[in-house]
């Protein structure tokens, strides 16, 4: 037997018996999974921002665990079973990509995408943007907003005029900010858009920069801190001034530790 296919049925029979057997693999529910699963792929995702290869390949295990967790409660219920959900899944991938199961023909990666969104509408859905979920974080939605209405063709043909839209909604912004009205928000909100398409024209994923530039704060900032105890220092004692020079301190120790790495 395949040696993935063993693996896989591995995971099932255990799946089967601790729904059998185990208190608390039996009171689970969809609902209950829910908040497990987002935990769970955000930890996949910080494995890849860190490029913790090890923890990836865990992280991986236990999303797949929960699409068996899923799939199980689903079979109980006569809703669907795992044969059903790989199915379903087997025979879209077929129906969009009719360049690799068909005889469409493409030259590029946008055909490909222009065709999925199409496909998509032949599928029953009434818009482009009906696959965009809703509880997906501001940053993340605006993207796949954005995408899907590329895949159609509503998109700015030249980066400059994307760039000049940003500067126009950041002026706006700084109108609306310098009398702070009510609408700072709404201008703010239009600004942080704006980015977000500049940002695939530069082939810039916002969502995995401003990770990486949190989790840069947060490294020169502990050191910071860290710093600071060492010399029995209050943190919350010293001026913005004095912070600043810690600030810089760890600063320029981090970036040190980055150049002898890459050595």
């Amino acid at each position: 037997m395949d040696p993935r296919l063993a693996a896989f049925e591995r995971l099932l029979n255990i799946m089967d018996e601790l729904r059998e057997k185990c208190p608390w693999d039996q009171k689970q529910t969809f609902a209950s999974l829910r908040h497990l699963t987002i935990e769970e792929t955000y930890e996949l995702t910080d494995a890849i921002l860190e490029e913790d290869w090890s923890s990836l390949e865990g992280e991986i295990g236990d999303i797949l665990l929960h699409m068996v967790f899923y799939s199980k409660i689903g079979s109980e219920q006569n809703l669907f079973d795992m044969t059903s959900v790989l199915t379903k899944i087997c025979d879209k991938l077929i129906f969009r990509h009719p360049h690799i199961y068909g005889d469409v023909v493409v030259q590029s990666e946008e055909e490909v995408k222009q065709n999925w969104e199409k496909l998509k509408l032949k599928e029953g859905k009434k818009s482009v943007l009906e696959g965009v979920p809703k509880s997906l974080p501001a940053m993340v939605k605006a993207i796949r907003i954005q995408e899907k209405a590329k895949g159609i063709g509503f998109e700015w043909s030249d980066r400059k005029d994307v760039w000049a839209k940003v500067k126009e909604e950041l002026q706006e912004f700084e109108v609306e900010a310098e009398s702070k009205s009510n609408k700072m928000e709404e201008e703010f909100g239009d600004l942080l858009f704006s980015l977000v398409n500049y940002s695939r024209y530069v082939n810039i994923n916002p969502e995995t920069a401003l990770a990486k530039t949190n989790n840069k704060f947060l490294t020169r900032f502990q050191l910071m801190e860290t710093y600071i105890a060492n010399e029995s220092l209050n943190i919350s004692d010293l001026s913005l001034g004095k912070l600043d020079i810690y600030w810089e301190k760890a600063k320029l120790e981090l970036r040190k530790r980055e150049q002898q790495s890459t050595l």
